[in-house]
């Protein structure tokens, strides 16, 4: 089930970095009426970490995606997730990921500010080719909990 057998698919290494819910996002998650909601948040949750925005369709996920986390959740019957964006929650889920898991947005004050103190002192000190730097960058903003794409 792991591979990139779909464009985008995470690894093995991935879905267990960053698909894994641990037992706070759990209790979250067991908020959640019906399975469609607790699916469709979880989806949420773990994409946000992996790939740093919201996905404009949140059950557009590898299959591999759904597999891992429909399993944590005992949800047996993970086809349940085509009602999740019919019933609009998606965006208020959203909306709870980022200030439960305190997301912040690049134009938020000091962020653009300390992501270009960062990458000045990776150009000093370091002789690492544009891409690489790239990648650091993004690995920066992920970590730091900024969101790459604006929800605007």
């Amino acid at each position: 089930m792991c591979g990139r057998k779909y464009a985008g698919a995470p690894s093995c290494e991935d879905l267990a970095r960053y698909f894994h819910l641990d037992e706070a996002d759990r209790k979250l998650i067991t908020q959640k009426r019906a399975d469609h909601n607790r699916l469709g948040f979880a989806l949420q949750l773990t994409t946000v970490r992996f790939l740093g925005t919201f996905l404009a369709e949140p059950t557009r996920v590898s299959p591999a995606v759904i597999s891992t986390v429909s399993k944590q959740l005992d949800i047996e019957n993970p086809d349940c997730l085509s009602a999740y964006l019919d019933n609009r929650r998606h965006w208020a889920h959203a909306a709870e990921i980022r200030t439960h898991f305190e997301y912040r947005e690049f134009v938020d004050p000091g962020v653009g500010f300390r992501l270009s103190r960062w990458l000045y002192a990776q150009c000093w000190t370091g002789t690492d080719r544009p891409s690489i730097l790239f990648e650091h960058a993004t690995a920066w903003l992920l970590a730091h909990k900024v969101l790459l794409v604006s929800q605007g």
